[in-house]
């Protein structure tokens, strides 16, 4: 297994989508999101090369990878470091990627 590290960013899109969620369908639905993100992201800590490219050759990010949050409509958006995976965004799939993504700070 490989080290997760969460940009701020990430942390926060975290919190702000499971507040969402509470507040679109309560408490059982924050928390099913929350356990099932987490659950993405330890797959990815597992096997960092299972996320898909695709975004990140549609957004012109060279290496960005996403892996999908089960269950619900967005994803991790990440780096594969050679020590570590650089989580730079969690973000629902109808946000403006493309725009999003673009102004992804690759070095950090």
């Amino acid at each position: 297994m490989i080290e997760v590290r969460l940009r701020p960013l990430a942390e926060v899109d975290l919190v702000e989508r499971v507040r969402y969620y509470r507040s679109e369908g309560g408490e059982g639905l924050a928390g099913r999101f929350f356990e099932r993100a987490i659950e993405s992201l330890k797959v990815i800590e597992r096997i960092p090369s299972a996320g898909s490219p695709r975004t990140g050759e549609l957004c012109d990010v060279p290496g960005l990878r996403s892996h999908r949050v089960a269950g619900f409509p967005c994803g991790w958006f990440y780096f594969e470091r050679n020590d570590y995976v650089d989580v730079v965004r969690l973000l629902a799939y109808a946000q403006d990627l493309a725009t999003i993504l673009g102004d992804i700070d690759q070095d950090t």
